[in-house]
């Protein structure tokens, strides 16, 4: 039993249109964000113990084996960073990858969130299907995010060394 009763058809009808709606509208609302607001420092975006620069990603996921068939969906918006290629080791481009990495990966968090207020109207077994439909199309983007921008840091690191406390070379 849900919260919202509705008919069969409506129910359908409803995920059909909303879930295109939530991944196209929080993509485009976080392509719009001034790209200051995704700092990679900040606590949700900053390595966790135990990711190891990215390297639980692929050990784990083997995220290296499936990589490059994830579509970048920034790229699909006017003003989206694409980050389907790396094209520049530029200090300020990896900066900028970087950055776009955290935007990705909140836009991704933002989804599945969003995507959980359809299991107002989805009743049993329909609401599993939604969790883990939800789990699927953002758990990959997420980590991929994570990983990519774990490298990218480290690059970054190489092309613009830091001294010990932080400051550019």
């Amino acid at each position: 039993m849900s919260p919202i009763e509705l008919p069969d058809i409506w129910i359908v009808i409803l995920n059909v249109v909303t879930i295109p709606l939530i991944h196209l509208g929080v993509s485009w609302l976080f392509v719009q964000m001034p790209g200051h607001w995704f700092r990679p420092k900040a606590l949700l975006f900053r390595e966790k113990p135990g990711e190891n620069g990215g390297l639980i990603y692929e050990s784990l996921f083997a995220i290296r084996s499936w990589k490059n068939a994830m579509p970048d969906g920034a790229a699909w918006f006017n003003g989206g960073f694409s980050k389907k290629k790396f094209t520049s080791s530029d200090p300020n481009y990896i900066r900028d990858f970087i950055i776009e990495t955290c935007r990705g990966e909140m836009a991704h968090l933002t989804q599945f969130a969003v995507l959980m207020l359809l299991l107002l109207w989805n009743p049993w077994p329909a609401n599993l299907v939604i969790i883990v439909y939800a789990l699927l199309s953002n758990f990959p983007c997420t980590i991929l995010q994570r990983h990519t921008r774990f490298r990218m840091t480290a690059l970054l690191n190489k092309v613009e060394p830091h001294d010990s406390i932080g400051n550019v070379r």
